[in-house]
């Protein structure tokens, strides 16, 4: 005897039991218990699901025997009875997950049909058209679902038989022809699977039950749930329900309505339906539905009622609704509501109405905004109506779309950029070096690279769109050529990539522009209301900087300095300054320099005028802003090969890039990430971080002058020990006071570090009383703790990770908790203890990520630092954590 209950009524559910019953059966038991006209039926639970798969994919012990009196309840309910040739019972049996996941899973519908309850259909309906209808559909998809048979196989039959009859439509087929085309049906299951189409409908129900549970794990469904998140472990729900039927006549049909436009959110009804149909027919594409609308026309009083109860529904639930009915002679019954699907701009429209409406609160209505939708609304993106030719798709690494030229290089795409030319910059992947033109172009295309790759960081850094990792790109440099297969694409070809999707596309497509609707802006300000973390953000020069301001930053959380030596007309310099042989030839250098920062951080802290600026010092190793040795070793060959070697302009040259070439192979390290960079620097050449001190407060003085609120952050990178902060926070300070009382001004600065390293983690105490800030570096500190290069981890074995779920997300887009999170929050409690009043915050790219934002939420921290394009984002994303963990 089994005592667990796996199969329920639709009177015995309600709707809080989705975890169990699925969406589909919980809201069938809600509907059913408010009086609405709902065939009856049961539903086999989630938990059903999967027992089979733990069973050896076996019907679970105990469950057909709770199966049998649930299908006589159904026979009382409807007068009919479940293989009678008189009065035949047909049912549907229809998957539901507790996530909606639509056209994932498997239906069959019509099913206990076989020749005598065909029969006996015929005449308890006098319409034998209807009947035999019933039945070729039936063995149509039983075939499919159930018996693995290719649907195009009946399609190419049932196409036979109409161009015998004559007639375009399915509903055109005579009596006959459907009774041909079952026998036609019938012999193709009998040459496919070896044995006779089964006739005992209990046989039938049996074999489509586990189907359904099988078609939780096929193909489909699978990248769906990858795609939107769903664990594996939810299974699907089973519901068993009578059939009605939309294919009895012109007084009968069915359709699928919304109880607000998916696409604008306008509150009106938007729909399709058919008469004389079943469900299938609505969305195969057979026939042209008519719009709901029609149906005001066609029968007033079935209008009347259909949208009395979807707006009952819609009052029920609070949420727009996804209807399906079906009218069978003239009687209207509801089939399925759930919450509908619908464009992101609808949804913020329809819940910010709702609230409006009274329906539900702001916070439930900020709650029910997917956050990762909105940078949908924040970049231009192709026009859904466009006609597009995709030659190749790599990964979604930044979003938007954008047109242009095919250029190999950074320095020509930045001259075409400058000359008014929209082009797109393509590499195999891309560098520090390659910033000049990444800034010009409209958009980034690599054949290698992952998510977090160099290209993608930046590009969503900077607003612009990025394919990576697109490895159908077979790129030849030398000759300024791709291949695509066959295809070749010459440097000047104009393509279009979608950084939402990963496609790449041949030519220009129409786009459409951000469209920042009032709705959108009253979440946002709903969101402020309710999220207690900061938002930041990463800028490094003042148009970034005006943009997070005008996303809703509350500063900036990084400023990234190395970016502003990548220059090309400062490039010379910051590499006289690396190659200086003598300390006051590196000063001599920097002297050039001090200038050229004081001018960016006067135009970066004017820009947040009243906000905080975190500024980090100079962070990469030095050998990258040198050329790269292999190539500057070819460029000498090729000088010493080829050119007059008696020219004292040539000799000049060998030997100021001989000299280049030692001073490059001298700065390389076998691990860059772990090597000389950072505040190493600062400890090894303090005069570079004093030049950028000084510029900070020179520049804050002149604003401070001039009557502009000013409060800089200076930020140093990658301390290990408490000794390397308090030698370099001496210097700064230093600095500041100098110029404070030089200038006679005072500045609201604050000296603070980033923790990227899990020994800075683990002696947080130590280090947090000589900081006024912590700010998690958590793109080097995942990999510190994980001991993943971030490149090499997304381009070779990171995806058997995924695949073989070792790892549940990328760690570099969604922050590893159990690792990276635990030191993370070992940190905050050691600095806390030893400093309360430090502030603790996130700049790395998991800043923008609404799961990495909750993470936050839960240990405390102060504020989340993102991309500009990502503040709305990390709003939207803090409200929520707040609204999670409220309690």
């Amino acid at each position: 005897m089994v005592d667990k209950k796996y199969v329920y009524l639709f009177r015995e559910g309600s709707a809080d039991m989705k975890n169990l019953l699925g969406g589909k059966g919980a809201n069938l038991a809600e509907m059913t218990n408010i009086g609405l006209n709902v065939p009856q039926g049961f539903t086999i639970t989630t938990e059903a699901c999967l027992e089979y798969y733990d069973c050896g994919e076996q019907l679970p012990g105990g469950l057909w025997e709770q199966i049998l009196p649930a299908i006589q309840d159904v026979e009382r309910a409807s007068g009919k009875r479940f293989g009678d040739p008189e009065n035949p019972l047909l049912v549907s049996v229809r998957s539901g997950a507790r996530v909606s996941m639509p056209g994932m899973m498997d239906t069959i519908l019509n099913l206990g049909l076989n020749e005598g309850t065909a029969s006996g259909v015929s005449k308890a309906t006098g319409n034998e058209r209807f009947a035999f209808d019933c039945y070729r559909r039936f063995i149509q998809m039983f075939g499919d679902v159930v018996l693995g048979i290719a649907s195009h196989k009946f399609e190419n039959i049932l196409e036979e038989v109409k161009e015998k009859q004559g007639v375009t439509f399915d509903s055109e087929l005579s009596p006959e022809s459907l009774k041909g085309l079952v026998v036609k049906f019938k012999a193709l299951v009998k040459q496919e699977t070896g044995v006779p189409f089964p006739d005992d409908p209990y046989e039938q129900l049996k074999e489509a039950i586990t189907a359904v549970f099988k078609s939780w794990n096929n193909h489909r469904a699978i990248v769906y749930r990858k795609a939107n998140g769903i664990p594996d472990s939810y299974g699907t729900a089973v519901n068993v329900q009578s059939m009605v039927f939309g294919n009895m006549g012109n007084d009968s049909g069915t359709g699928v309505a919304f109880t607000r436009n998916p696409s604008t959110g306008e509150k009106h009804l938007y729909g399709e339906y058919l008469m004389n149909a079943q469900g299938e027919d609505v969305v195969a594409g057979i026939r042209t539905p008519l719009s709901i609308d029609s149906l005001q026309n066609d029968n007033p009083e079935i209008y009347r009622q259909f949208s009395e109860i979807a707006k009952n529904l819609e009052n029920h639930y609070k949420n727009m609704q996804d209807i399906e009915f079906t009218i069978e002679k003239g009687r209207l019954y509801i089939l399925q509501t759930r919450n509908g699907k619908c464009t992101i701009s609808a949804a913020i429209r329809i819940a910010v109405e709702l609230c409006q409406e009274g329906l539900i609160t702001k916070e439930e209505a900020v709650e029910r905004i997917d956050p990762h939708q909105l940078e949908k609304l924040l970049h231009r993106r192709i026009d859904d109506a466009a006609k597009l030719d995709v030659v190749a798709t790599g990964l979604p690494a930044s979003p938007g779309a954008a047109s242009g030229k095919i250029i190999f290089s950074a320095d020509e795409a930045e001259k075409l950029g400058q000359a008014g030319e929209k082009v797109i910059l393509v590499g195999t992947e891309t560098t520090p070096d390659d910033i000049h033109g990444m800034l010009a172009a409209q958009g980034i295309l690599t054949s290698r690279g992952g998510m977090t790759s160099h290209a993608a960081v930046v590009a969503r850094h900077m607003g612009k769109p990025a394919v990576c990792g697109c490895d159908a790109l077979k790129i030849n440099l030398a000759d300024k050529i791709f291949m695509i297969g066959d295809d070749a694409y010459p440097e000047g070809t104009e393509i279009t990539i979608d950084g939402a999707t990963g496609r790449v596309i041949r030519g220009t497509v129409p786009m459409k522009d951000p469209d920042l609707s009032g709705e959108f802006q009253k979440i946002l300000e709903w969101s402020d209301g309710i999220r207690k973390l900061q938002v930041m953000a990463n800028a490094d020069n003042p148009p970034d900087a005006a943009k997070a301001r005008e996303f809703g930053a509350q500063g900036i959380g990084l400023c990234r300095t190395e970016h502003m030596f990548m220059d090309p007309a400062r490039i010379p310099i910051v590499q006289k300054m690396i190659l200086a042989q003598t300390l006051p030839e590196r000063e001599a250098a920097l002297a050039e320099l001090l200038p050229m920062q004081e001018g960016d951080f006067y135009g970066i802290l004017k820009a947040m005028h009243g906000l905080p600026v975190t500024i980090r010092l100079l962070d990469p190793p030095l050998h990258e802003f040198l050329p790269n040795g292999e190539e500057l070793a070819l460029e000498i060959q090729e000088l010493k090969l080829t050119a007059n070697l008696q020219d004292e302009k040539v000799q000049k040259e060998i030997k100021d890039k001989e000299v280049l070439l030692k001073k490059v192979r001298g700065l390389q390290e076998m691990n860059p990430m772990l090597g000389h960079r950072g505040c190493r620097l600062g400890i090894s050449y303090p005069e570079i971080y004093a030049m950028q001190s000084r510029a900070i407060f020179k520049a804050a003085a002149r604003l401070v002058k001039e009557g502009v609120d000013v409060r800089p952050h200076v930020k140093i990178p990658l301390v290990i020990h408490h000794k390397e902060l308090e030698i370099l926070r001496k210097q700064t300070e230093e600095i500041a006071q100098e110029i404070i009382k030089t200038e006679g001004v005072k500045i609201n600065y604050q000296i603070g570090t980033m923790i990227e390293v899990p020994r800075a983690a683990l002696t947080a105490d130590e280090i947090a009383p000589f900081a006024e800030f912590f700010s998690f570096g958590t793109n080097d500190l995942t990999q510190t703790v994980l001991g993943f290069s971030r490149d090499d981890a997304e381009g070779k074995f990171l995806p058997d990770y995924l695949n073989q779920n070792i790892l549940a997300n990328n760690p570099f887009a969604v922050l590893d908790r159990d690792g990276v999170g635990r030191i993370m929050k070992i940190c905050v409690d050691l600095g806390r203890k030893a400093n309360p009043g430090i502030k603790i915050g996130i700049c790395g790219e998991h800043g923008g990520d609404p799961s990495s934002i909750e993470f936050c939420q839960e240990i405390n921290l102060d504020y989340v630092s993102c991309s500009p394009f990502r503040v709305p984002i990390a709003r939207l994303g803090a409200a929520q954590a707040a609204l999670k963990n409220r309690a």
